[in-house]
């Protein structure tokens, strides 16, 4: 049996009059790859601050590779969304200390620090300032820096802030390979497709509840298509009276994405388009995590009235 990575029973915290996390529990599995969601101001960021032991919880137990993140600090990994360099500090010198605080030899730090400089594509800043890097630059230089000690849980809040495509797409390779080495990688983000390419497991966090907690294929099989995208043929015009649609929007030139009715089939939908009206391409658009997060907003707004999110000093 998997045994927990993390596990949360029944966490409540509060700052004034502001409930920031509501009651919430979940398990993660040893080598899970979860990406934990949401808007700014959800509860996100509240969360792993307790996970890490820097803030505690009102209500509610928190366990971290079967302790504490204090006593297990050096098995885990931490980038926190507050991003701090020492600014002054040669970046060689920064990671080798940040590796000696982790509890490696002076020669383990060094090399390290090497090897992870080099797969970053950052081996010509080793002796700059911390504080003469880019942005992007020194968002990679404390990812490596979370992970310069080998850890066995990682926890990441919003990793990608910062990074063009490129070294986006760089840092989402290593986290794959750390993943497939056997590793639980946690990362929090508000930017949900990029987590939709990456995770297996996906939490949804919304005005400090959670209010979803799936695999990807669980969530797709729960979530149906429906949106129908098309594109008519030889300038053809779309007819406006489809039964079954209740909104349309232009995806291009000439293709347009349709929005159906709670109660339309999608088959018979468009069946009835492409007798209307010959088309160059039609397909049924499988819902993006974005998708699945309005639906599960606009249903909680609809049932409780509540729009307000939490203040973005309480994350």
């Amino acid at each position: 049996m998997t045994s927990s990575a993390i596990r949360l029973e029944h966490v409540d915290k509060r700052f004034g009059s502001v409930h920031a996390v509501r009651d919430i529990s979940f398990d993660v599995p040893q080598g899970t790859l979860l990406g934990f969601l949401g808007p700014n101001g959800a509860g996100k960021s509240t969360t792993i601050r307790m996970i890490m032991s820097i803030i505690y919880p009102d209500h509610g137990s928190i366990s971290v590779l079967g302790g504490s993140a204090l006593s297990a600090k050096n098995s885990i990994g931490y980038l926190p969304e507050e991003r701090g360099l020492y600014r002054k500090m040669r970046v060689g010198e920064f990671l080798r200390y940040i590796g000696r605080l982790k509890g490696l030899s002076q020669h383990d730090a060094r090399a390290a620090a090497t090897k992870w400089l080099a797969r970053m594509e950052l081996d010509a800043v080793e002796r700059k300032r911390c504080e003469e890097l880019s942005k992007g630059m020194q968002q990679k230089i404390q990812f490596i820096a979370s992970i310069i000690h080998d850890p066995d849980l990682l926890i990441f809040d919003e990793p990608f802030s910062g990074l063009d495509p490129v070294n986006a797409e760089l840092m989402n390779s290593i986290i794959r390979e750390m993943h497939a080495q056997g590793r639980t990688v946690i990362f929090s983000t508000h930017v949900m497709h990029q987590a939709e390419q990456l995770c297996e497991r996906i939490m949804l966090i919304d005005r400090g509840q959670l209010i979803l907690d799936d695999t990807m294929s669980g969530i797709h099989e729960t979530f149906d298509p429906r949106t129908i995208e098309v594109e008519p043929s030889n300038g053809s015009s779309l007819p406006g009276d489809i039964e079954g649609i209740v909104g349309r929007t232009s995806s291009g030139d000439r293709g347009w994405e349709l929005q159906l009715a709670d109660e339309a089939d999608p088959h018979r939908v468009m069946n009835q388009i492409v007798q209307a009206c010959p088309v160059r391409s039609i397909r049924l658009r499988r819902p993006s995590l974005d998708d699945v997060f309005v639906m599960l907003v606009r249903d909680r707004v609809h049932e409780t009235g509540q729009t307000n999110m939490i203040p973005e000093g309480a994350s």
